[in-house]
């Protein structure tokens, strides 16, 4: 070949080469800018983020206040609101932080670690509680008696919680030390007791409760309507035995109800603890989960006459409001779709009559703040795919008084930047095992070809990934992975807290994380089946907390399903967790070695064949970065490749920082790219 011919040849090929490496690099910055801007949108700007509406209803129903930003000054107003006009005042911002007394003219406060009475119009103080000299004692729980008569509060005793060392940011050669308590699996809590004292002054008497040598938990601590009696709710360390006391002012304790449940009685969202009195004190309303659903009873004063008032095979999801007057307890539930909510209410004398008051024809997720007389509610209405209208409602018959906010031109934008509307379906993994999944499309989705899954999991008992309400579980930000060419799935298997009954959410007892890693890859695999485009050769799947244990666990358990993960803030040695979550859910490794062997993502990290990215801050008070620190050794030392990203200073949800909330997802975003081809095939 003549050297002329070789050189035209090299040039042209160089040509082609520079040609493509623009055209793809170009391609590269085309979705980092894009998806950027969409993050800092979402992140920076909120410009899809709705205000909870939280109104304060007036004593006398007649009109509620709203907290809201001025449009003209932008300083925060209280705005009151008259239900039947809708005529808007503003009014003087009341201190929510005090504790007024029944009369008006007394209020209890605490101070440098000490409880004090003062006057309202003048300087008298009354000190209540002695000083706690050394000790790390704190106060909560403050109450007024319904007399004003007396006082009753929680001491939290903290000394003999060890502490952790934290570095605080200072000088970057001498960075400063602050300790923490922290209560680990197996290690000693906080002691608790329960004061009562006379408004004026005098002696504290503390209530007989039995503490075991293990500890326990409070949970509801206030006084019986019109009585100087209190209502004490303890809690055993596990969780797994709750009881409800009468105690006197003159320290006397009675108890009215007792519960165990071989994994359970509360667990750590709270939603059985607590109980709201009736009857002008003789009976109150609880919830259990005791016959194998989450349903509220009726229990009378002296714990002899128990009623459920809301019999079926469903599970109430929350309380919502007692109208006494009129006979009827509100409650949220949705018995057909564990995905949605909806107000119910039942009959007050246990007659056990269900009525549905949100209309048949607005399937979604509901949320009322109704008016002490239950004739009127702030309504809020969404789905995931449709942001949210506010009304106020009449009850019980869901008229339409007035629309508050329908967030037009937010629905407005949603319709103009999301092609494909996420998805739900139902996935039979046999055995009866039913999920449901939400499932999100790329924008020039073509159904012919086979796209990339990257699943969002997580998985424990705390929440639900699978909600069809505006703005759930990440999938703003989900979207944005779609539009790149991905589909975006979540599931939530068995052990979540889906209301599906007691069974459903307690079938993970004893060890977090074998059940769902077996239950969330069945549920990718059925997938594929039933969806032709999901593409089995191309998944990946990233999760928070819970969440990032999960990811872990799928990547080490089950690699021939999974090829990238991203386990942000995960927990791989769960007996370095805080006791207060989870003991609930595998107790102690005292107690149950093997159920923590079972869990620990770090006991099968030598499963790894994918990609891996681990991401967390030095700053964590929750899923400690030493936690985490222990896989690294590990992968470490099996010569297993990862990547590792650690925030500086930054904690659990990884927002301190200009910037940060969007760096974390670009870096999720960048890191799934280069790992997990996107696109058609």
């Amino acid at each position: 070949m003549k050297p002329i011919l070789k050189h035209v040849i090299f040039f042209a090929a160089f040509a082609l080469n520079c040609a493509w490496f623009t055209e793809v690099r170009g391609q590269d910055l085309n979705w980092q800018d894009e998806s950027a801007e969409r993050l800092r949108a979402i992140y920076d700007r909120n410009e899809f983020r709705v205000p909870n509406v939280e109104p304060e209803w007036l004593p006398d129903s007649s009109g509620y206040k709203l907290r809201e930003t001025d449009s003209k000054t932008h300083k925060p107003v209280v705005a009151l609101y008259d239900a039947n006009s809708g005529t808007r005042s503003v009014v003087e911002d009341t201190d929510t932080t005090s504790l007024l007394s029944p009369d008006g003219k007394h209020v209890v406060k605490i101070r440098n670690r000490k409880v004090f009475v003062h006057d309202v119009d003048g300087d008298k103080k009354v000190q209540l509680t002695e000083d706690v000299g050394d000790r790390d004692i704190s106060y909560r729980d403050l109450r007024w008696s319904p007399s004003g008569n007396y006082v009753s509060f929680v001491e939290v005793d903290n000394t003999d919680v060890k502490q952790r060392s934290v570095l605080v940011p200072g000088d970057p050669s001498y960075p400063g030390v602050a300790q923490h308590r922290f209560a680990r699996v197996g290690g000693t809590l906080a002691s608790l007791r329960v004061g009562v004292t006379a408004a004026g002054g005098g002696i504290v008497r503390w209530l007989p409760i039995d503490v075991p040598d293990e500890g326990f938990y409070l949970g509801q601590v206030d006084w019986i309507s019109d009585s100087d009696e209190l209502l004490v709710e303890t809690m055993s360390r596990f969780r797994d035995k709750r009881e409800f006391w009468i105690a006197s002012v003159n320290g006397t304790l009675n108890r009215i109800y007792s519960e165990v449940n071989d994994a359970w009685a509360v667990g750590s969202h709270g939603i059985n603890s607590g109980a709201e009195w009736i009857r002008d004190g003789e009976a109150f309303v609880f919830i259990s989960e005791k016959d194998g659903w989450r349903h509220a009873w009726l229990l009378s004063r002296d714990g002899k006459t128990e009623t459920k008032l809301t019999p079926g095979e469903f599970d109430l999801i929350d309380r919502a409001q007692i109208d006494e007057a009129g006979g009827w307890y509100y409650f949220y539930a949705s018995p057909d779709n564990a995905t949605q909510k909806y107000l119910y209410r039942v009959p007050l004398d246990g007659s056990g009559t269900l009525q549905r008051i949100t209309p048949a024809d607005q399937p979604g997720t509901h949320e009322y703040t109704i008016s002490p007389d239950a004739k009127w509610a702030t309504h809020t209405y969404s789905t995931l795919n449709d942001p949210p209208v506010v009304d106020l409602v009449e009850l019980p018959d869901h008229k339409v008084v007035r629309v508050l906010d329908d967030h037009s031109e937010l629905r407005e934008k949603y319709q103009q930047m999301v092609t494909h509307p996420t998805e739900f379906v139902q996935i039979d993994i046999g055995d009866g095992v039913m999920m449901d999944a939400s499932l999100t499309k790329p924008r020039d989705f073509d159904e012919s070809k086979k796209y990339p899954v990257f699943v969002y999991v997580y998985g424990e008992p705390y929440l639900q990934t699978v909600l069809d309400k505006w703005g759930a579980a990440q999938i703003d930000f989900l979207r944005v992975v779609a539009d790149n060419g991905y589909i975006t799935v979540s599931i939530d298997n068995r052990g979540t807290a889906a209301p599906k009954g007691a069974a459903w959410r307690r079938s993970i007892f004893g060890s977090l994380g074998p059940l769902s890693t077996e239950e969330q890859a069945a549920g990718i695999q059925k997938l594929a089946e039933m969806k032709p485009y999901v593409d089995l050769d191309r998944v990946g799947i990233w999760g928070w907390s819970g969440g990032g244990s999960n990811t872990l666990n799928a990547m080490f358990r089950k690699p021939e399903v999974y090829h990238v993960g991203i386990a942000v803030v995960p927990k791989p040695q769960p007996w370095l967790y805080n006791a207060w979550f989870q003991e609930i859910y595998m107790r102690t490794r005292e107690v149950n070695a093997d159920g923590y062997e079972r869990s620990a993502p770090i006991n099968f990290a030598e499963g790894l064949k994918g990609k891996l990215l681990i991401v967390t801050g030095s700053g964590e008070t929750n899923t400690h970065i030493q936690i985490i620190e222990g896989l690294v050794d590990r992968l470490i030392e099996l010569g297993k490749p990862f990547d590792y990203m650690v925030y500086p200073n930054r904690d659990h949800g990884l927002r301190e920082g200009p910037g940060t909330v969007v760096h974390v997802r670009m870096l999720i975003l960048r890191y799934l790219i280069e790992n997990l081809p996107p696109g058609p095939r």
